[in-house]
């Protein structure tokens, strides 16, 4: 779950800010009382918190700016909650009726279970304790899929890091001139793996392994990102600019590593 959903608190400044930039820098208290629902005297305590915080600046009374620190606060907490929201969409709302998992153990039906999602996969248990529970629709039995309706809580997903891998292309020696010892170490850190060009799938056999991935990898790697999986990703030359973009527009964690050897 993200950070900012575990407390009102933050809820509430992140609305207080959002209201701060769109009206700056006459800022209202009362107007922004009434439309997020608290008393003027809270909206006054959140903003001298969020001065404070150096989140906003005051130009005397009643007149506000956001700074950069709070712009940058605002679009890294909005980029979470997209996210959030993409899982609840695509995974959550669109099945809220019945929810499949994968059984740890053996299930009678009508069971409550707990819910977590590992490596991208939802499990469900009678005995690892969670946040999330529910009901299952069947028996099942361990590593069988099992619908679960009745969800009460909140699933938590990992923070997923990206890790891109630049291999040059072949002009400039291909997969012979990758750091295969320090790619075999990469790969070993992360759950999944996935390849763009036919010199980084060549490079990752030459550590005697194999992408989960190779066609759609962009898209695929923030898909996994979504559901808490953490990612390793090989590209040619060329295609890391695209990559980094991508990932940088749906403010995924990403590092940038360079495979050749000097």
């Amino acid at each position: 779950m993200i950070e900012l959903l575990h407390s009102k608190s933050g809820i509430t400044k992140f609305q207080i800010l959002i209201e701060v930039a769109a009206h700056q820098p006459n800022v209202r208290q009362k107007e922004i009382a009434e439309k997020i629902g608290v008393t003027p005297q809270a909206v006054s305590e959140y903003i001298k918190e969020l001065v404070a915080e150096g989140l906003i600046y005051s130009e005397g009374r009643v007149r506000y700016r956001i700074t950069k620190q709070g712009v940058e606060w605002v679009l890294e907490n909005a980029a979470d909650m997209k996210r959030y929201a993409r899982y609840v969409m695509s995974d959550i709302i669109s099945h809220v009726s019945t929810w499949t998992a994968i059984a740890r153990e053996d299930l009678e039906e009508g069971k409550e279970v707990y819910l977590k999602m590992e490596s991208g996969l939802l499990y469900v248990s009678t005995t690892d304790v969670t946040n999330a529970t529910g009901t299952t629709i069947s028996a099942a039995k361990q590593g069988e899929d099992v619908g679960v309706t009745d969800l009460m809580g909140l699933i938590d997903l990992e923070n997923a890091s990206i890790t891109v891998c630049r291999i040059p292309r072949v002009e400039r020696g291909g997969s012979r001139n990758v750091d295969v010892e320090r790619l075999r170490a990469l790969a070993k850190s992360k759950a999944y793996i996935a390849t763009i060009g036919v010199e980084s799938l060549i490079a990752l056999r030459r550590i005697d392994m194999e992408p989960h991935v190779m066609f759609g990898a962009k898209e695929s790697v923030i898909e996994a990102a979504y559901h808490g999986l953490s990612s390793l990703v090989l590209a040619i030359d060329e295609e890391v600019p695209t990559i980094l973009s991508r990932l940088e527009t749906e403010n995924l964690e990403y590092e940038l590593v360079d495979l050749s050897i000097q």
